[in-house]
């Protein structure tokens, strides 16, 4: 059953999906915190879905943790509620993404273990002040292109239209300043990888504390630094991003250090359809992440809000030790951890007289973190090419409800890309406070790279 709880109908939203729309009367913005969650999600449960009672805030009772330890499964308990196979999909057919339809169809061995859905999203007291403030003033502007007035939490938790919805997953809450180490591995159709090693840094400029409006942040929402530390052949190729907040004013700006010419180049291929970095050509720039960059180069739509089957709470997925995690044609369906939820379901369709080697993507993003959970994205004929899945997990120790690993699944070539694992790596710190924006910079990652 299709929902439209935002302030205008889907077939409106069709219409001018690109243009910007007045902002949320104060009536609805007084939702928040009532029958919506403070994120804007609805907290009233569905069928297998419960109501959202505040999710993990703090660490659970039932786990022990302390800083710099792996976070603990709390579900561990859970038994599989039931398993979806190529089967007996049909029987699911109405909580399958169409991505997930073909990827049954597609690999025999695949399957979906389904589990009793826990709603553990939950963030910062901050964040939530912040999004209610921002329901209230935040706005699209350059025809979508940028964000306005708002800052810190998610732009529009009360959506008017799909570019605020793709906005809510690129601005969404990942702390102010992080540093990790992830891996990569593309994999063959046979089951071989390398794995590739990246350490990664970012200031998430938009959730700076001392910021008071978009307009605070010279048009930077994050300062990113990615720093390739294996395999060998690939070690000391670094990379820095000026992710803008409206494309319009000035674009992405990004740079790259090779250690082979000893030099760093401008790199304005860090972007849109061109391949991903440590990809092997599986994925696109503005893929990494779910969805990242400026989306002027589609026609976005709302499709409505569904109850779907999405990978959630991947505590054992992120515990799993790669060589039991990454196999041929797919990962280990054994240790991905599907629940049902309910996700806004938007579209990008290319703009005419436009270039990409997608011509359209079709988003799932999750209600209660705004984060995409799956997409499909389609080939210049409009035939399925990839599906994209990121995990989903709660970082109680922040809290924030983020990512423990994305895959892009290529149907057409038989491989797949599983990148941003953490399993085997150092956990996350999400409280990097010694980044300083001065760091990034050109001669800073020249540094980085030097062998």
């Amino acid at each position: 059953m299709k929902r439209t709880t935002f302030l205008v109908s889907a077939l409106a939203i069709s219409a001018i999906a690109t243009s910007a729309l007045a902002k949320v009367p104060e009536a609805q913005v007084n939702r928040l915190g009532q029958d919506l969650t403070p994120m804007g999600s609805e907290k009233a449960g569905e069928g297998d879905i419960p109501a959202w009672t505040g999710g993990l805030q703090t660490v659970p009772s039932n786990v022990t943790y302390k800083p710099g330890d792996k976070l603990a499964n709390p579900f561990a308990s859970d038994a599989i509620k039931y398993t979806v196979t190529g089967q007996n999909m049909g029987q699911y057919e109405a909580l399958l993404t169409p991505g997930y339809q073909a990827m049954l169809k597609t690999y025999p061995s695949y399957k979906m273990n389904v589990y009793e859905t826990r709603r553990t999203c939950a963030f910062p007291d901050r964040y939530y002040e912040a999004t209610k403030r921002n329901a209230a003033v935040g706005e699209l502007v350059g025809g979508g292109s940028g964000v306005s007035e708002a800052i810190f939490g998610t732009p529009f938790p009360i959506p008017n239209n799909a570019l605020e919805m793709v906005w809510n997953h690129t601005l969404r809450y990942r702390s102010f300043k992080a540093v990790r180490q992830f891996a990569a591995a593309p994999v063959t159709r046979g089951g071989d990888y390398t794995l590739q090693i990246v350490q990664d840094e970012a200031i998430l400029a938009w959730s700076d504390p001392s910021k008071q409006r978009a307009e605070d942040l010279n048009n930077i929402s994050i300062y990113y630094i990615a720093n390739t530390i294996a395999p060998a052949r690939a070690a000391g190729n670094v990379i820095l991003v000026y992710e803008a907040l409206n494309a319009q004013v000035q674009p992405r700006q990004a740079w790259q250090y090779s250690p082979g010419t000893r030099r760093v180049r401008r790199a304005p291929n860090i972007a849109y359809d061109n391949p991903g970095t440590n990809s092997d050509g599986l994925s696109t720039s503005d893929a990494f992440d779910g969805y990242n960059g400026a989306p002027d180069r589609y026609d976005w739509t709302v499709l409505g809000k569904n109850v779907r089957l999405i990978s959630a709470n991947a505590y054992v997925g992120e515990s799993t030790p790669y060589r039991d995690y990454i196999q041929a044609m797919h990962l280990n369906q054994d240790k991905v951890r599907y629940e049902a939820r309910r996700v806004w379901e938007f579209e990008a369709k290319l703009r005419p007289n436009t270039r990409h080697v997608y011509s359209r993507r079709v988003y799932h993003n999750d209600e209660d973190a705004w984060q995409i959970a799956t997409a499909e994205l389609y080939d210049g004929r409009g035939q399925l090419w990839r599906v994209q899945e990121l995990h989903q997990i709660q970082r109680y120790n922040v809290p924030l409800c983020g990512s423990a690993g994305e895959i892009v699944y290529d149907l057409q070539a038989g491989r797949y890309l599983a990148l941003s694992m953490q399993n085997e790596e150092p956990p996350v710190n999400y409280f990097a406070d010694e980044l300083d924006p001065s760091r990034y910079t050109p001669n800073s990652i020249r540094q980085l790279g030097v062998r």
